[in-house]
Protein backbone atom coordinates (compact mmCIF):
# COMPACT_ATOMS: atom_id res chain seq x y z
CA UNK A 1 0.00 0.00 0.00
CA UNK A 2 1.42 3.51 -1.16
CA UNK A 3 1.65 5.69 1.51
CA UNK A 4 -0.01 9.58 0.77
CA UNK A 5 1.09 12.73 2.94
CA UNK A 6 3.31 16.15 2.35
CA UNK A 7 6.56 15.94 1.08
CA UNK A 8 8.99 18.49 1.23
CA UNK A 9 7.98 19.01 -2.68
CA UNK A 10 4.47 19.41 -2.27
CA UNK A 11 4.58 22.07 0.25
CA UNK A 12 5.12 24.69 -2.08
CA UNK A 13 2.33 23.67 -3.94
CA UNK A 14 0.06 22.87 -1.08
CA UNK A 15 0.69 26.33 -0.14
CA UNK A 16 -0.09 28.32 -3.80
CA UNK A 17 -3.49 26.22 -3.36
CA UNK A 18 -3.97 27.71 -0.26
CA UNK A 19 -2.86 31.64 -0.62
CA UNK A 20 -5.58 30.99 -4.19
CA UNK A 21 -8.47 29.64 -2.12
CA UNK A 22 -7.46 32.41 0.79
CA UNK A 23 -7.46 35.23 -2.36
CA UNK A 24 -10.83 33.43 -3.17
CA UNK A 25 -12.33 33.77 -0.40
CA UNK A 26 -11.23 37.71 0.64
CA UNK A 27 -12.10 38.77 -3.06
CA UNK A 28 -9.94 39.12 -6.28
CA UNK A 29 -6.52 40.68 -6.18
CA UNK A 30 -7.55 43.23 -8.76
CA UNK A 31 -10.31 44.15 -6.12
CA UNK A 32 -7.87 44.41 -3.30
CA UNK A 33 -5.49 46.33 -6.02
CA UNK A 34 -8.15 48.94 -6.44
CA UNK A 35 -8.35 49.42 -2.61
CA UNK A 36 -5.15 49.48 -2.13
CA UNK A 37 -4.96 52.43 -4.85
CA UNK A 38 -7.57 54.15 -3.83
CA UNK A 39 -6.72 57.51 -2.68
CA UNK A 40 -7.28 58.84 0.76
CA UNK A 41 -10.27 60.94 -0.37
CA UNK A 42 -11.40 64.17 2.07
CA UNK A 43 -14.21 66.03 2.64
CA UNK A 44 -14.81 68.47 -0.44
CA UNK A 45 -14.87 71.16 2.37
CA UNK A 46 -13.52 73.86 4.21
CA UNK A 47 -10.96 72.15 7.29
CA UNK A 48 -13.56 71.90 10.54
CA UNK A 49 -16.61 72.36 8.56
CA UNK A 50 -19.82 70.15 9.46
CA UNK A 51 -21.99 68.45 6.55
CA UNK A 52 -24.76 66.49 6.72
CA UNK A 53 -24.04 63.91 3.87
CA UNK A 54 -26.80 61.15 2.99
CA UNK A 55 -27.47 58.30 0.26
CA UNK A 56 -30.83 57.09 -0.23
CA UNK A 57 -32.73 54.30 -2.46
CA UNK A 58 -33.35 55.41 -5.23
CA UNK A 59 -30.89 57.98 -5.67
CA UNK A 60 -28.99 58.63 -9.15
CA UNK A 61 -26.40 57.37 -9.30
CA UNK A 62 -26.31 54.39 -6.78
CA UNK A 63 -23.45 55.41 -4.21
CA UNK A 64 -23.70 58.95 -4.33
CA UNK A 65 -23.62 61.39 -1.65
CA UNK A 66 -25.46 64.89 -0.81
CA UNK A 67 -23.87 67.04 0.98
CA UNK A 68 -25.70 69.84 2.75
CA UNK A 69 -24.70 72.56 5.30
CA UNK A 70 -26.86 74.13 7.92
CA UNK A 71 -26.72 76.82 10.20
CA UNK A 72 -25.92 76.64 14.29
CA UNK A 73 -30.28 77.49 14.52
CA UNK A 74 -30.56 74.63 12.15
CA UNK A 75 -31.04 76.83 8.95
CA UNK A 76 -29.33 75.39 5.57
CA UNK A 77 -26.87 77.87 4.18
CA UNK A 78 -24.73 75.59 1.96
CA UNK A 79 -25.17 77.94 -1.20
CA UNK A 80 -21.90 79.19 -2.12
CA UNK A 81 -19.59 77.40 0.25
CA UNK A 82 -16.47 76.67 -0.97
CA UNK A 83 -16.07 73.24 -2.44
CA UNK A 84 -12.72 71.90 -2.81
CA UNK A 85 -10.85 69.13 -4.27
CA UNK A 86 -10.98 65.59 -2.61
CA UNK A 87 -8.01 64.37 -3.83
CA UNK A 88 -5.08 66.04 -5.82
CA UNK A 89 -5.26 65.08 -9.80
CA UNK A 90 -6.15 66.59 -13.52
CA UNK A 91 -9.58 68.30 -13.65
CA UNK A 92 -10.70 65.64 -16.84
CA UNK A 93 -14.14 68.10 -17.65
CA UNK A 94 -15.56 71.61 -16.56
CA UNK A 95 -18.81 71.62 -17.78
CA UNK A 96 -22.43 72.23 -17.72
CA UNK A 97 -24.63 69.47 -18.23
CA UNK A 98 -27.72 69.83 -20.29
CA UNK A 99 -28.78 65.88 -20.56
CA UNK A 100 -28.01 64.44 -17.27
CA UNK A 101 -29.43 67.14 -14.24
CA UNK A 102 -26.08 67.18 -13.22
CA UNK A 103 -25.51 71.24 -14.25
CA UNK A 104 -22.27 72.89 -13.34
CA UNK A 105 -20.19 70.00 -13.06
CA UNK A 106 -16.47 69.23 -11.99
CA UNK A 107 -14.83 65.82 -12.30
CA UNK A 108 -11.21 65.36 -11.05
CA UNK A 109 -8.86 62.11 -12.24
CA UNK A 110 -6.92 61.01 -9.59
CA UNK A 111 -5.14 58.05 -11.69
CA UNK A 112 -5.41 54.27 -11.49
CA UNK A 113 -9.17 54.72 -12.83
CA UNK A 114 -10.36 56.58 -9.88
CA UNK A 115 -12.24 60.05 -10.71
CA UNK A 116 -14.49 62.22 -8.41
CA UNK A 117 -17.73 64.13 -9.65
CA UNK A 118 -19.05 67.13 -8.41
CA UNK A 119 -22.05 68.75 -9.58
CA UNK A 120 -25.17 71.33 -9.25
CA UNK A 121 -22.01 73.85 -8.49
CA UNK A 122 -23.41 77.48 -8.24
CA UNK A 123 -19.61 78.19 -10.37
CA UNK A 124 -16.59 76.47 -11.58
CA UNK A 125 -13.29 77.77 -11.12
CA UNK A 126 -11.28 75.23 -12.96
CA UNK A 127 -10.76 74.15 -16.39
CA UNK A 128 -10.26 70.96 -18.37
CA UNK A 129 -6.90 70.50 -17.98
CA UNK A 130 -5.71 72.28 -14.90
CA UNK A 131 -3.68 70.21 -12.59
CA UNK A 132 -5.64 70.88 -8.71
CA UNK A 133 -3.99 69.71 -5.09
CA UNK A 134 -6.32 68.32 -2.33
CA UNK A 135 -8.06 71.21 -0.92
CA UNK A 136 -7.93 73.48 -3.88
CA UNK A 137 -10.76 75.50 -4.76
CA UNK A 138 -13.19 73.94 -7.72
CA UNK A 139 -16.30 75.64 -7.50
CA UNK A 140 -19.03 76.67 -4.94
CA UNK A 141 -22.49 74.72 -4.04
CA UNK A 142 -25.28 75.74 -5.67
CA UNK A 143 -28.48 74.55 -7.37
CA UNK A 144 -27.79 74.10 -11.05
CA UNK A 145 -29.54 71.49 -13.10
CA UNK A 146 -31.35 71.64 -16.58
CA UNK A 147 -33.40 69.18 -15.58
CA UNK A 148 -35.01 69.42 -12.40
CA UNK A 149 -35.49 72.11 -9.75
CA UNK A 150 -33.05 71.51 -6.58
CA UNK A 151 -32.69 72.88 -3.15
CA UNK A 152 -28.99 73.80 -2.82
CA UNK A 153 -25.87 70.93 -2.64
CA UNK A 154 -23.40 69.38 -3.57
CA UNK A 155 -23.68 66.07 -5.44
CA UNK A 156 -20.77 64.00 -4.70
CA UNK A 157 -19.83 60.89 -6.57
CA UNK A 158 -16.26 58.89 -5.96
CA UNK A 159 -15.71 56.55 -9.53
CA UNK A 160 -13.50 53.67 -10.25
CA UNK A 161 -13.25 52.35 -13.87
CA UNK A 162 -15.79 53.92 -14.87
CA UNK A 163 -18.47 52.78 -12.35
CA UNK A 164 -19.49 54.61 -9.31
CA UNK A 165 -18.58 52.61 -6.11
CA UNK A 166 -19.45 53.18 -2.71
CA UNK A 167 -17.37 56.14 -1.11
CA UNK A 168 -14.61 56.10 1.60
CA UNK A 169 -14.15 59.97 2.86
CA UNK A 170 -11.78 60.46 5.44
CA UNK A 171 -11.55 56.37 6.05
CA UNK A 172 -15.55 56.43 6.96
CA UNK A 173 -17.36 54.26 4.34
CA UNK A 174 -20.49 55.52 2.58
CA UNK A 175 -22.79 52.69 2.57
CA UNK A 176 -25.80 53.01 1.19
CA UNK A 177 -28.63 54.29 2.28
CA UNK A 178 -27.28 56.72 5.32
CA UNK A 179 -27.83 59.89 6.73
CA UNK A 180 -24.80 61.39 8.75
CA UNK A 181 -22.54 64.12 9.85
CA UNK A 182 -18.70 64.51 8.69
CA UNK A 183 -16.19 67.09 10.00
CA UNK A 184 -14.03 67.78 7.18
CA UNK A 185 -10.16 67.81 7.57
CA UNK A 186 -9.52 68.82 4.22
CA UNK A 187 -6.36 71.27 4.39
CA UNK A 188 -6.60 71.18 8.21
Amino acid sequence: MARRGFTARSLPAALAGLTMVTALLQGSPAAADADAARPAFRMPFVCDQSWRGSNWDGHSPAHSIDWNHYDAAGNPDDLGRRVLASAGGTVLSSYYATDTGYGNTVVIGHGDGWRTRYAHLQSRDVQKGDTVDRGQLIGKVGATSALYSLSPHLHYEQIHDGSVVVAVVQGVTWNDYLVRYQTSTNGC
